[in-house]
Protein backbone atom coordinates (compact mmCIF):
# COMPACT_ATOMS: atom_id res chain seq x y z
CA UNK A 1 0.00 0.00 0.00
CA UNK A 2 1.14 3.74 -0.91
CA UNK A 3 1.91 6.22 1.89
CA UNK A 4 -0.21 8.38 -0.03
CA UNK A 5 -3.34 8.02 -1.02
CA UNK A 6 -5.07 10.57 -3.32
CA UNK A 7 -8.81 10.88 -3.96
CA UNK A 8 -10.41 11.65 -6.82
CA UNK A 9 -12.92 14.27 -7.54
CA UNK A 10 -16.15 13.06 -7.92
CA UNK A 11 -16.98 13.92 -11.10
CA UNK A 12 -13.76 12.09 -12.74
CA UNK A 13 -15.36 9.08 -10.92
CA UNK A 14 -18.85 9.33 -12.01
CA UNK A 15 -17.41 10.10 -16.02
CA UNK A 16 -14.60 6.92 -15.14
CA UNK A 17 -17.90 4.44 -14.25
CA UNK A 18 -19.51 5.84 -17.36
CA UNK A 19 -17.16 5.53 -19.80
CA UNK A 20 -15.55 2.50 -18.36
CA UNK A 21 -18.30 0.34 -18.64
CA UNK A 22 -19.22 1.39 -21.95
CA UNK A 23 -15.54 1.12 -23.23
CA UNK A 24 -14.87 -2.52 -21.60
CA UNK A 25 -18.49 -3.54 -19.77
CA UNK A 26 -16.37 -3.25 -16.30
CA UNK A 27 -16.09 -0.63 -13.62
CA UNK A 28 -13.12 -0.35 -11.70
CA UNK A 29 -11.59 -3.28 -13.39
CA UNK A 30 -14.29 -5.66 -12.13
CA UNK A 31 -16.28 -7.28 -15.10
CA UNK A 32 -19.65 -7.56 -15.43
CA UNK A 33 -19.85 -10.94 -15.29
CA UNK A 34 -18.86 -10.59 -11.88
CA UNK A 35 -20.66 -8.43 -10.55
CA UNK A 36 -23.31 -9.20 -8.03
CA UNK A 37 -27.15 -9.29 -8.64
CA UNK A 38 -29.68 -9.70 -6.17
CA UNK A 39 -32.97 -11.08 -7.99
CA UNK A 40 -35.35 -10.65 -4.81
CA UNK A 41 -36.03 -8.65 -2.00
CA UNK A 42 -34.23 -8.56 0.84
CA UNK A 43 -34.93 -10.42 3.96
CA UNK A 44 -32.24 -9.73 6.41
CA UNK A 45 -32.74 -6.53 8.31
CA UNK A 46 -30.11 -4.99 10.64
CA UNK A 47 -30.43 -1.02 12.30
CA UNK A 48 -34.03 -0.95 10.60
CA UNK A 49 -32.23 -1.43 7.21
CA UNK A 50 -33.11 -3.93 4.55
CA UNK A 51 -29.87 -5.99 4.23
CA UNK A 52 -29.56 -8.44 0.98
CA UNK A 53 -26.13 -10.16 1.72
CA UNK A 54 -24.43 -10.60 5.17
CA UNK A 55 -21.42 -9.80 4.14
CA UNK A 56 -19.14 -7.03 3.04
CA UNK A 57 -15.98 -5.45 3.76
CA UNK A 58 -14.09 -4.67 7.42
CA UNK A 59 -12.99 -1.22 8.70
CA UNK A 60 -9.30 -1.00 6.97
CA UNK A 61 -7.28 1.38 4.73
CA UNK A 62 -9.66 -0.15 1.78
CA UNK A 63 -12.50 1.02 2.94
CA UNK A 64 -11.00 4.53 3.01
CA UNK A 65 -11.01 5.39 -0.50
CA UNK A 66 -14.59 5.74 -2.27
CA UNK A 67 -14.04 3.30 -5.24
CA UNK A 68 -12.90 0.75 -3.21
CA UNK A 69 -16.34 0.65 -1.55
CA UNK A 70 -18.14 0.91 -4.51
CA UNK A 71 -15.88 -2.24 -5.84
CA UNK A 72 -16.85 -4.11 -2.80
CA UNK A 73 -20.65 -3.64 -3.97
CA UNK A 74 -20.44 -4.80 -7.18
CA UNK A 75 -19.05 -7.94 -5.93
CA UNK A 76 -21.86 -8.62 -3.84
CA UNK A 77 -20.65 -6.86 -0.18
CA UNK A 78 -23.54 -5.25 1.59
CA UNK A 79 -22.07 -4.22 5.06
CA UNK A 80 -19.43 -1.65 4.78
CA UNK A 81 -17.73 -1.13 7.91
CA UNK A 82 -15.56 2.36 6.72
CA UNK A 83 -12.65 2.83 7.98
CA UNK A 84 -11.80 3.93 11.11
CA UNK A 85 -11.52 7.76 12.25
CA UNK A 86 -9.67 9.63 15.02
CA UNK A 87 -9.31 13.07 15.86
CA UNK A 88 -5.29 12.54 15.16
CA UNK A 89 -5.80 12.35 11.40
CA UNK A 90 -2.19 13.23 10.52
CA UNK A 91 -0.52 10.71 11.07
CA UNK A 92 3.44 10.20 9.71
CA UNK A 93 4.08 6.22 9.73
CA UNK A 94 6.34 4.18 7.55
CA UNK A 95 4.51 1.37 5.47
CA UNK A 96 3.90 -1.34 5.66
CA UNK A 97 2.24 -0.82 9.34
CA UNK A 98 1.36 -4.23 9.21
CA UNK A 99 3.13 -7.13 9.24
CA UNK A 100 1.92 -10.94 8.31
CA UNK A 101 4.12 -13.41 7.64
CA UNK A 102 3.34 -16.29 9.86
CA UNK A 103 0.74 -14.83 12.75
CA UNK A 104 -0.06 -10.92 11.88
CA UNK A 105 0.81 -7.36 14.11
CA UNK A 106 -0.83 -4.41 13.44
CA UNK A 107 1.92 -2.08 14.86
CA UNK A 108 -0.04 1.63 14.78
CA UNK A 109 -3.36 3.93 14.54
CA UNK A 110 -3.20 4.28 10.45
CA UNK A 111 -4.99 7.23 9.13
CA UNK A 112 -4.02 7.92 5.69
CA UNK A 113 -6.97 10.54 4.69
CA UNK A 114 -7.51 13.87 6.90
CA UNK A 115 -11.39 13.36 9.23
CA UNK A 116 -12.39 15.54 5.88
CA UNK A 117 -11.50 13.70 3.28
CA UNK A 118 -12.39 10.38 4.55
CA UNK A 119 -15.81 11.83 4.54
CA UNK A 120 -15.97 12.97 1.46
CA UNK A 121 -14.66 9.53 0.52
CA UNK A 122 -17.99 8.17 1.99
CA UNK A 123 -20.16 10.68 0.51
CA UNK A 124 -19.24 9.92 -2.80
CA UNK A 125 -19.52 6.26 -2.40
CA UNK A 126 -22.89 6.73 -0.89
CA UNK A 127 -24.58 8.24 -3.87
CA UNK A 128 -22.43 6.60 -6.95
CA UNK A 129 -23.76 3.31 -5.63
CA UNK A 130 -27.21 4.72 -5.42
CA UNK A 131 -26.15 5.58 -9.13
CA UNK A 132 -24.89 2.30 -9.87
CA UNK A 133 -27.68 0.22 -8.64
CA UNK A 134 -30.42 1.62 -10.53
CA UNK A 135 -28.28 2.13 -13.92
CA UNK A 136 -27.39 -2.18 -13.61
CA UNK A 137 -30.40 -3.09 -11.92
CA UNK A 138 -28.08 -4.63 -9.57
CA UNK A 139 -30.64 -4.87 -6.61
CA UNK A 140 -34.77 -5.26 -6.39
CA UNK A 141 -34.71 -3.85 -2.45
CA UNK A 142 -34.88 0.18 -2.25
CA UNK A 143 -31.23 0.41 -1.10
CA UNK A 144 -30.08 -3.05 0.00
CA UNK A 145 -26.77 -2.18 1.86
CA UNK A 146 -25.44 -0.37 5.14
CA UNK A 147 -22.69 2.02 6.17
CA UNK A 148 -21.32 1.31 9.37
CA UNK A 149 -18.95 4.28 10.66
CA UNK A 150 -15.98 3.37 12.93
CA UNK A 151 -14.65 5.67 15.34
CA UNK A 152 -11.28 5.31 17.87
CA UNK A 153 -9.77 5.64 20.25
CA UNK A 154 -10.21 7.28 22.87
CA UNK A 155 -13.61 9.57 24.51
CA UNK A 156 -11.55 12.91 24.47
CA UNK A 157 -10.89 12.77 20.91
CA UNK A 158 -14.45 10.82 20.01
CA UNK A 159 -16.33 13.97 21.71
CA UNK A 160 -14.26 16.77 20.33
CA UNK A 161 -15.73 19.20 17.79
CA UNK A 162 -14.08 17.71 14.73
CA UNK A 163 -14.97 14.55 15.19
CA UNK A 164 -18.62 15.06 16.46
CA UNK A 165 -19.08 16.90 13.50
CA UNK A 166 -17.91 14.06 11.23
CA UNK A 167 -20.29 11.63 12.97
CA UNK A 168 -23.50 14.00 12.81
CA UNK A 169 -22.20 14.32 9.11
CA UNK A 170 -22.97 10.57 8.48
CA UNK A 171 -25.85 10.38 10.64
CA UNK A 172 -28.01 12.90 8.66
CA UNK A 173 -26.15 14.85 5.65
CA UNK A 174 -28.78 16.77 4.62
CA UNK A 175 -26.72 19.79 5.86
CA UNK A 176 -23.75 18.59 4.48
CA UNK A 177 -22.04 21.19 1.57
CA UNK A 178 -20.66 18.27 0.42
CA UNK A 179 -23.53 16.01 0.13
CA UNK A 180 -25.77 18.74 -1.87
CA UNK A 181 -22.76 19.34 -4.26
CA UNK A 182 -22.04 15.46 -5.18
CA UNK A 183 -25.82 15.01 -5.70
CA UNK A 184 -26.30 18.32 -7.35
CA UNK A 185 -23.22 17.58 -9.62
CA UNK A 186 -24.83 14.17 -10.51
CA UNK A 187 -28.30 15.45 -11.30
CA UNK A 188 -26.16 18.09 -13.78
CA UNK A 189 -25.50 14.97 -15.49
CA UNK A 190 -28.36 12.89 -16.07
CA UNK A 191 -30.32 16.12 -16.74
CA UNK A 192 -27.37 17.36 -19.74
CA UNK A 193 -28.64 15.69 -23.32
CA UNK A 194 -25.21 14.25 -24.27
CA UNK A 195 -24.71 12.74 -21.03
CA UNK A 196 -27.92 11.42 -20.95
CA UNK A 197 -27.56 9.67 -24.29
CA UNK A 198 -23.84 8.47 -23.55
CA UNK A 199 -25.83 6.86 -20.24
CA UNK A 200 -28.28 5.60 -22.62
CA UNK A 201 -25.81 4.22 -25.38
CA UNK A 202 -23.30 2.66 -22.47
CA UNK A 203 -26.36 1.00 -20.19
CA UNK A 204 -28.86 0.40 -22.85
CA UNK A 205 -31.15 2.33 -20.98
CA UNK A 206 -34.28 4.13 -22.63
CA UNK A 207 -34.97 7.73 -22.06
CA UNK A 208 -37.91 6.54 -19.60
CA UNK A 209 -35.63 4.44 -17.79
CA UNK A 210 -33.68 7.18 -17.50
CA UNK A 211 -36.33 9.59 -16.13
CA UNK A 212 -37.35 6.78 -13.17
CA UNK A 213 -33.40 7.01 -12.20
CA UNK A 214 -33.43 10.86 -12.05
CA UNK A 215 -35.93 10.60 -9.62
CA UNK A 216 -34.80 7.93 -7.32
CA UNK A 217 -31.54 9.98 -7.53
CA UNK A 218 -33.64 12.79 -6.06
CA UNK A 219 -34.34 10.78 -3.45
CA UNK A 220 -31.27 9.73 -2.25
CA UNK A 221 -31.66 9.48 1.76
CA UNK A 222 -29.24 11.69 3.54
CA UNK A 223 -28.96 8.99 6.38
CA UNK A 224 -25.86 7.59 5.63
CA UNK A 225 -25.47 6.01 8.50
CA UNK A 226 -27.04 5.03 12.49
CA UNK A 227 -24.49 2.52 13.18
CA UNK A 228 -20.97 2.90 14.84
CA UNK A 229 -18.35 0.12 15.24
CA UNK A 230 -15.75 1.70 18.07
CA UNK A 231 -12.53 0.16 17.66
CA UNK A 232 -10.23 -0.21 20.83
CA UNK A 233 -7.49 -2.31 19.24
CA UNK A 234 -4.79 0.20 20.13
CA UNK A 235 -4.99 0.00 24.55
CA UNK A 236 -7.65 1.51 25.61
CA UNK A 237 -8.76 0.34 28.98
CA UNK A 238 -11.96 -1.04 29.53
CA UNK A 239 -13.76 1.80 31.87
CA UNK A 240 -13.01 4.17 28.90
CA UNK A 241 -14.49 1.64 26.65
CA UNK A 242 -17.60 1.82 28.63
CA UNK A 243 -17.55 5.29 28.40
CA UNK A 244 -17.19 5.55 25.02
CA UNK A 245 -20.03 3.02 24.13
CA UNK A 246 -22.17 4.95 26.69
CA UNK A 247 -21.94 7.80 24.96
CA UNK A 248 -22.50 6.77 21.13
CA UNK A 249 -25.08 5.23 22.68
CA UNK A 250 -27.08 6.99 25.05
CA UNK A 251 -25.88 10.57 23.28
CA UNK A 252 -25.60 10.05 19.58
CA UNK A 253 -28.37 7.51 19.31
CA UNK A 254 -26.26 5.03 17.31
CA UNK A 255 -26.38 1.44 17.34
CA UNK A 256 -23.16 0.60 18.40
CA UNK A 257 -20.75 -2.24 17.76
CA UNK A 258 -17.93 -3.00 20.48
CA UNK A 259 -14.37 -4.24 18.62
CA UNK A 260 -12.63 -5.67 21.71
CA UNK A 261 -8.85 -6.37 22.43
CA UNK A 262 -8.07 -10.28 23.20
CA UNK A 263 -5.40 -8.83 25.67
CA UNK A 264 -8.21 -7.59 28.05
CA UNK A 265 -9.37 -11.03 28.43
CA UNK A 266 -6.02 -11.05 31.06
CA UNK A 267 -2.39 -12.13 30.63
CA UNK A 268 -3.13 -15.81 31.52
CA UNK A 269 -5.96 -16.56 29.28
CA UNK A 270 -4.10 -14.59 26.38
CA UNK A 271 -1.02 -16.65 27.14
CA UNK A 272 -2.24 -20.28 27.18
CA UNK A 273 -4.62 -19.87 24.77
CA UNK A 274 -2.08 -18.87 21.84
CA UNK A 275 0.47 -21.85 23.48
CA UNK A 276 -2.64 -24.42 23.19
CA UNK A 277 -2.78 -22.64 19.09
CA UNK A 278 0.86 -23.69 18.99
CA UNK A 279 2.32 -20.28 19.27
CA UNK A 280 4.99 -20.97 22.05
CA UNK A 281 7.41 -18.77 21.24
Amino acid sequence: MPDKMQPFEFLNLLKWVISEYGNHKSIFGIPSAKFHKVQTDGTERIFGEILETPFGPAAGPHTQMAQNIICAYLTGGRFFELKTVQKLDNLKIDKPCIDVQDEGYNVEWSQELSLDESYSEYIKAWILIHLIKELLNISKSERGFVFNMSVGYDLEGIKSERMNRFIDGLRDASGNDLFTLYKSQLLEQLLDNSAVKLIANNFSLTREIIEDVISRIRNISPLVSNSVTLSTMHGCPPAEIEAIARYLIKEKNLHTYVKLNPTLLGYDFVNNTLHRLGYKY
